[in-house]
């Protein structure tokens, strides 16, 4: 089979290369709104001007068109779909954006036709067809999306070959591909200054990553509209990662409930471990520099597009046919689509039940299930269908007669009016989905319930008369959070769902009338132009600092990122710095110890053989003064550092100093108290009690809480809540709680690896030897204030001249400090550069007398209490 020209071979993905497609035209003269039929190509449009407007790029699967093609002349005939959701939300964005659609079409559109219609679908109705070869799609849609993550995101695991396919590496290599291609189709008609793009659901999930590379500054937002399943499930998944770094790289992205959002933000904790905040409302997560906002808003309905089909001829005369239908009965409407997660045989076994337990339904009630077709195919839909039919047999030979007929299955499609129709007679409707993204049929429902003045008179009901619904909703659908008056039920408990339908029919009229009112205030205020609108909104608040910080791409293949930093933050370069270092003759280098020298995922803390050799040579410049000014105890640090005798340690965050290895430590003079270790210790042990895997530190200055061995999700919220309880049963304590990586602190306030730094510097310079060369490297958040504190002295200071500062952070990460390097190897490679560059000559002790005050014979006694 011949290959479409918009098909892509998975060879072009490693590479990243655009396909030879024929480039879409850059111009989008006007706006077809009615349907069409193209045949030929029109005249010349080259009169046609582009208007610079605000666009936004709508990328969905599927584009909002209906396609035939046309018996007689052979032409292929489009027209707008008006129930689509991608065509309804444009009613949210404002009259001066463009819109344009990138989509497949519900066609196969042959490869000598595929140009002329993409020129066409582009001027008549501003949408991009992505032309995929129909054996690449089928693998990508039915393959990747249908059988592999629709399952898991609706928490089934393919544990056996007979439930589920297992995960197949060609079908997600055609997922990938189809990705690709439509990046390819969004490059061909982007502005990427200026344009917006909205990436629609799970079928394109590593889009993202493909737009991110090529336009690092794009603006980009992503809807999912499934459900997110738990940590635990998604984890599952072989190309979890893939995904997950896929979807963030967009700016915003959407989920219809918080449950869905927490699931997503729990991934990404124990996946890539990243943390989120919340701050004013919008969650945020830090990913490289870049903050990926998530938003949590339902999808709702067209209001308009419901209230007109409401008043249609069709509508009015098949409402009237059913109510005539079933006068005298309990009408209970079932609408759902025939797949295995709309729970329909569950609800026809709670049916079942209801005529058992209640008899004088029987004759009375009846239940239509209109069942939509089947989006996907597979032997799991048609043993759900098989045991639908067999079920609704079974009650109707139960419970039914020659002229009674309780369950009433429609398994054939149906169109949009009609099921209007049956919506606004119905007296409850019942929505038992074990598990779904959003499901709009309850809202339909609540809208076709008002009702209109041409359905009241075709009904028969008065004009003014009070409207009333009643719902029965599954609590594993997103609907479900925003219909506070419906009824919700467990779908798997059938006895439940049962005693739920029972309630809904028995309800008093008042109460009914109240409910609906309740979600019909909802459900127009809170409709799709409404969704729409506030996503867009985000979405440009998301993006307004695109261009206030410098942004550039790491990473191969689909774990590609932006890193997105202040405009000054640079690498650091060994040529710049060692040639800064041979220049200067009094310099000054203080090194943090953990993830900075050494890796902070090493279980071995001691220094490599490596990294002691090169501090013994920079100690042993007479021109240097060389610190480790770490957290670590001063016991480990005098252990670990031993072999380097010129070597100087800051121990605690500064509280003990030491000049070299012949000096006595001296203790930073801070005026403190430390009878907030009786009040804080025991707080800590009663989190250590309950985090399994967390265990305290105490050093002589300070308490540590860690939590790096803990459960991720479980120990980030302990030390959330511990940091709450110590602040407040602290609060009048000289003390400052602080949250670090995998920690929580308390220490004195005041002390600060930011104040050891300033402390030696002032040594430096009252010993008449101000540095003319300052080096700070660290990794984490207690070194923001050492850079700070550096930065701040050097400024406000009277040193004879400034002198030149290289405050280094360790990773490519938002910081103070104006150079980076990218990891502990880097550093190591830094310092042999300065090490090869130093002077050998001898190097004495009394260069630089450094004290705090000599530790008096009670300070030496009682070594918490100064």
């Amino acid at each position: 089979m011949m290959m479409s020209r918009s098909s892509t071979s998975l060879l072009g993905l490693a590479t990243g290369d655009l396909l030879d497609f024929p480039q879409t035209p850059r111009s989008l003269p006007r706006l077809m709104t009615v349907p069409g039929m193209i045949t030929d190509l029109d005249g010349d449009r080259s009169n046609n001007a582009d208007v610079c407007r605000e666009r936004m790029i709508i990328v969905a699967n599927m584009l909002p068109l209906h396609a035939h093609k046309d018996v007689e002349n052979g032409g292929w005939c489009f027209s707008l779909d008006e129930d689509s959701l991608r065509l309804q939300m444009k009613d949210g964005l404002s009259s001066e954006t463009d819109v344009i659609y990138v989509g497949s079409l519900p066609v196969d559109i042959g490869i000598s036709e595929q140009e002329e219609v993409a020129q066409r679908l582009l001027e008549y109705f501003n949408c991009v067809p992505t032309f995929i070869a129909p054996d690449i799609y089928k693998r990508f849609y039915h393959g990747f999306c249908k059988q592999q993550l629709w399952p898991l995101f609706h928490y089934m695991l393919p544990i056996s070959a007979e439930h589920g396919d297992r995960f197949n590496r060609s079908l997600w290599q055609a997922y990938v591909s189809v990705n690709k291609i439509f990046a390819d189709k969004v490059v061909e008609v982007i502005n990427p200054e200026g344009d917006s793009v909205w990436i629609h659901d799970y079928h394109l999930m590593v889009l993202p990553t493909f737009l991110r590379k090529r336009f690092n500054r794009i603006k980009l937002g992503f809807f999912h509209h499934s459900p997110f399943p738990s940590s635990e499930i998604y984890r599952t998944l072989p190309v979890r990662e893939e995904i997950i770094k896929g979807l963030l790289n967009c700016d915003l992205i959407g989920f219809h409930t918080f449950d869905y959002a927490r699931h997503f933000l729990s991934s990404c904790s124990r996946l890539l471990g990243l943390d989120y905040e919340s701050k004013r409302g919008y969650i945020g997560i830090d990913y490289f520099g870049r903050t990926v906002y998530i938003k949590i808003l339902p999808v709702g309905v067209h209001m308009g597009r419901l209230e007109s089909i409401l008043s249609l001829p069709s509508t009015l005369n098949k409402a009237k046919e059913i109510k005539e239908k079933f006068k005298g009965k309990l009408l209970v409407l079932g609408v759902d689509d025939m797949d295995i997660f709309k729970g329909i045989s569950l609800k026809l076994l709670a049916l079942e039940q209801l005529f058992q337990q209640n008899c004088e339904f029987q004759g009375k009630l009846v239940l239509v299930q209109i069942m939509n077709p089947a989006r996907t195919v597979g032997k799991d839909v048609e043993e759900a269908k098989r045991e639908t039919h067999l079920i609704a047999k079974r009650i109707n030979k139960i419970y039914g007669s020659a002229v009674y007929t309780p369950v009433i299955l429609i398994d054939q499609p149906v169109p949009l009016y009609e099921k209007i129709a049956y919506y606004s007679v119905a007296d409850c409707c019942v929505v038992n989905a074990v598990r779904d993204g959003m499901n709009l049929v309850p809202y339909n429902y609540i809208v076709c319930r008002q009702g209109s003045p041409a359905l009241d008179e075709a009904t028969g009901i008065s004009a003014g008369s009070s409207r009333a619904s009643m719902l029965v909703v599954s609590e594993f659908i997103g609907c479900s959070p925003s219909l506070s008056g419906a009824i919700r039920i467990n779908p798997w408990d059938v006895d439940a769902v049962a005693d739920a339908i029972n309630l809904a029919i028995k309800t008093p009229a008042a109460e009914k009338q109240l409910r609906h009112e309740k979600h019909y205030k909802y459900v127009s205020s809170h409709d799709v132009a409404y969704w729409a609108r506030s996503f867009v909104q985000d979405l440009k608040k998301a993006c307004k600092d695109h261009y206030n910080k410098r942004c550039w791409g790491i990473g191969f293949g689909l774990g590609f990122k932006v890193v997105a930093l202040s405009p000054s933050f640079r690498r650091l370069s060994s040529n710049h710095i060692v040639s800064s270092y041979e220049r200067c003759s009094r310099r000054a280098i203080f090194l943090d110890h953990d993830g900075t020298i050494v890796p902070e995922s090493s279980i071995i803390k001691t220094p490599s053989p490596e990294v002691i050799s090169i501090l013994s040579t920079l100690c042993s410049d007479p021109k240097n003064t060389v610190f480790i000014v770490s957290g670590r105890g001063r016991n480990s640090l005098s252990e670990w550092f031993a072999p380097c005798e010129m070597l100087g340690l800051a121990a605690e965050h500064g509280y003990f100093i030491r000049w070299d290895k012949t000096s006595d430590w001296e203790r930073t003079p801070l005026l403190v108290d430390f009878d907030w270790r009786r009040v804080a210790e025991p707080v800590m042990k009663l989190y250590t009690e309950t985090t399994d895997g967390s265990y305290i530190e105490a050093k002589e200055s300070a308490l540590v809480w860690h939590h790096q061995d803990a459960d991720p999700d479980f120990g980030s919220s302990q030390a959330k809540e511990l940091l709450d309880h110590l602040e407040n049963v602290l609060a009048n304590e000289p003390v400052v709680v602080k949250r670090g990586q995998n920690i929580v602190e308390v220490k004195p306030q005041g002390l600060s690896k930011g104040l050891a730094a300033e402390k030696l510097l002032s040594t430096m310079v009252s010993s008449g030897k101000p540095p003319d060369f300052v080096m700070c490297i660290g990794d984490d958040r207690s070194d923001e204030d050492m850079f700070e504190r550096i930065l701040s002295f050097v400024s406000g200071s009277s040193l004879p001249a400034v002198p030149e500062i290289f405050a280094c952070t360790v990773g490519r990460k938002p910081s103070k400090a104006k150079y980076y390097l990218d990891d502990t190897v880097d550093v190591v490679k830094m310092l042999q550069g300065l090490a090869s560059a130093s002077d050998l000559k001898p190097k004495h002790t009394s260069d630089i007398q450094f004290s705090f005050g000599n530790l008096t014979d009670m300070e030496k006694e009682y070594p918490f209490v100064l």
